[in-house]
């Protein structure tokens, strides 16, 4: 078959807007750190391209998507290796090259490990997260990503039929089990939950949230790996639910709190985006919008789940990613059309609880292998490398003592009169203003 040009130029723009979402995230996270820790948390987020971009090649995609091996539990770890047999212009699907499926996946892999960061702000060790996110990705989400993505042969996907469009249990679900098993075993930041830990940049997380939902059009749509009717069908999807996910969230500061905040505005967008992934294609826009309502307002809740329980989920990815992650998954089972291009049937179109239960497997199975495996890893870095930096550091901030850099410069303002670039200016000193200064409690 020869290859077409349309096809490729789609899944080329769909893999750039997946790419895009990496930046977008660090915004997102950077923005709600302390002015302190903004470069870290950054570089946490960026430094995943460097680590799981380079493993993908070598490794990664061969365990996710090469023949079943070890009885289906992972891809066949030498079929794709380092992807030479994949570079002939002759290796091809439906007129779209195999290397740019894989460069498509590569920007899944590096996310799902970047969404896992936020969980860690201001106390883990830089060198430690690198080793991690290659160990998690190795043996947390390569062999998930073969149950869910590899539609021939992962078992959640042709094995029991669960419906998973664009990742809400290989991405959502697993990256937010991860990250609640991370900050368990790293502890809390000094002083939480006792001094306030506000984001020290509203604007930078509302930038990041845009970015996130623009780049997610190529994340969902994408899935379609043509410019068919699916992919279009789940375009849309992700626009409505997006819409009332906003709505729910904000309906329940309201309220509860008396004030619709800019920074629940964003959580909304994320929260709504995550639920409707695995759905985009199986529902109705009714259905879609009813997934996004209801994901607004379980998640505004979720988030204050590390409250109640002790555990210090610094940007939410439990209470975002998690929860909605579980309830754009489930839903499925109730909200599924089958006429939908995932031609699925749920509850509430007569399709019985059947499609609700292989859900709810999917998810179990997903939570269950994530968090046991993230454990295993976290207490081999921290018992080799230790995970948090020292109390030092965490009190002066990660970005100094990680990195040697901040992220604003305020030698300026301490200066005598030298902050204008002439040493004769006759301005007075102002006050001097400090790294922590800002809504940082």
């Amino acid at each position: 078959m020869e290859l077409d040009s349309g096809t490729i130029a789609w899944m080329l723009t769909s893999t750039a807007l997946v790419l895009l979402m990496t930046p977008g995230l660090a915004l997102f996270y950077g923005g709600q750190a302390r002015s302190k820790s903004v470069l870290n948390m950054m570089m946490m987020v960026f430094s995943t391209c460097a680590t799981v971009g380079v493993l993908w090649v070598i490794v990664g995609y061969s365990i996710s998507f090469g023949d079943n091996f070890l009885g289906g539990f992972i891809g066949n770890p030498g079929q794709y290796f380092m992807l030479s047999s994949l570079l002939s212009e002759t290796v091809q699907t439906d007129g779209l090259p195999d290397i740019a499926f894989v460069a498509f996946q590569a920007m899944f892999a590096i996310l799902t490990v970047g969404l896992i960061a936020g969980a860690a702000a201001d106390r883990m060790k830089f060198n430690s997260w690198m080793v991690f996110s290659l160990l998690w990705a190795t043996l947390v989400y390569f062999p998930i990503a073969h149950w869910v993505f590899d539609l021939d042969a992962g078992w959640i996907a042709s094995g029991i039929g669960a419906v998973d469009f664009a990742g809400g249990t290989a991405v959502h679900i697993n990256a937010g089990t991860a990250a609640l098993v991370l900050c368990i075993v790293l502890g809390k930041r000094r002083g939480w939950p006792r001094e306030a830990m506000r984001p020290h940049n509203l604007t930078m997380v509302m930038l990041g949230a845009g970015l996130l939902w623009f780049g997610w059009f190529g994340f969902n749509a994408g899935s379609a790996a043509v410019a068919n009717f699916a992919a279009t069908y789940a375009f849309l999807n992700t626009v409505v639910a997006t819409c009332t996910a906003i709505c729910g969230w904000l309906i329940i500061e309201q309220i509860r709190d008396g004030k619709a905040t800019s920074l629940g505005a964003a959580s909304g967008i994320v929260a709504g985006l995550v639920a409707i992934t695995p759905a985009c294609a199986a529902v109705t826009p009714l259905g879609a919008m009813a997934i996004g309502f209801i994901a607004g307002i379980a998640c505004a809740y979720g988030v204050g789940l590390k409250y109640k329980l002790g555990f210090d989920d610094s940007f939410d990815v439990v209470g975002v990613h998690l929860v909605g992650g579980l309830v754009g998954t489930l839903l499925i089972g109730f909200f599924a059309w089958d006429g939908a291009p995932a031609a699925a049937g749920g509850v509430f179109y007569g399709g019985g609880w059947g499609q609700l239960g292989i859900q709810a497997i999917a998810a179990v199975a997903v939570i269950a292998y994530s968090g046991i495996v993230t454990a295993i890893i976290a207490f081999i870095v921290k018992a080799i490398m230790g995970l948090r930096v020292d109390d030092d550091s965490e009190a002066a901030g990660v970005d100094e003592g990680e990195h040697a850099e901040s992220g604003y410069d305020f030698s300026s303002l301490r200066s005598g009169g030298g902050g204008l670039g002439s040493s004769h200016s006759t301005l007075s000193a102002p006050t001097q203003v400090t790294a922590t200064a800002g809504k940082e409690g």
